[in-house]
């Protein structure tokens, strides 16, 4: 079997898997460890869950995402609940405290701006968001605020930092992986085995005090 129809039947699998993932209308071609997922579903949670499900298999290089979201009757929201809920959500949020965030809906997708302290912070909202009833899409400009309450942390204290977490990671401490730092900017550069492995390499970056910016250029290989 060529490597790339078994790619495509483990995606298969995987999103068949996946109780978040409740339509089988999800189309799976490969071409050199490159995917392009198609079809529509009923949520973009659904949408972002399929997506997650084919970077997990081993082999996928890049993911290629166009599927479509068709809400149904009784999951259409107004532009002005799905504000509404937005606005509560970041009211009673105990994981992002008083954020500093604008939220704009139009036509069920939503549009973040503003400013938190922490990346996590930045990935709690989007992924509450991504969650709720009649959005279609998430669009995440937050950035991260530079407190100038914040010590000074040397380049080389921040890619000590980030090369002891990766050390402490089972999944990532034989990586291959370069970590140039400057000033607050990351640029991580190597190979990996899986895309995964990309988020939970930039995830140890973002975490590192002082880092305020981070460029992911790994190859999957």
């Amino acid at each position: 079997m060529k490597e790339d129809e078994r790619i495509r039947n483990d995606i298969q699998e995987e999103i068949a898997w996946d109780p978040r993932v409740k339509t089988t209308d999800i189309g799976v071609t490969v071409k050199n460890g490159a995917v392009r997922l198609t079809g529509t579903v009923s949520s973009y949670a659904e949408r972002y869950a399929a997506e997650t499900a084919a970077r997990r298999v081993k082999g996928v290089h890049a993911v290629a995402e166009d599927i479509e979201v068709h809400l149904t009757s009784d999951d259409t929201e107004t532009d002005e609940t799905i504000a509404e809920r937005i606005s509560n959500m970041l009211e009673w949020n105990m994981i992002v405290p008083d954020p500093d965030i604008i939220a704009e809906v139009r036509e069920g997708y939503v549009s973040l701006t503003g400013e938190v302290d922490w990346n996590f912070e930045r990935e709690t909202l989007k992924n509450q968001i991504i969650h709720m009833r009649g959005v279609k899409g998430v669009d995440n400009r937050i950035t991260l605020r530079k407190k100038a309450s914040t010590p000074e942390v040397s380049e080389r204290d921040i890619k000590y930092k980030i090369t002891r977490a990766l050390h402490r990671s089972a999944e990532l401490e034989k990586a291959n992986i370069d970590i140039a730092v400057d000033g607050d900017k990351v640029t991580i550069t190597g190979e990996v085995k899986a895309p995964y492995e990309k988020a939970l390499i930039a995830d140890a970056a973002w975490s590192a005090p002082g880092v305020m910016h981070v460029v992911e250029k790994l190859r999957v290989h």
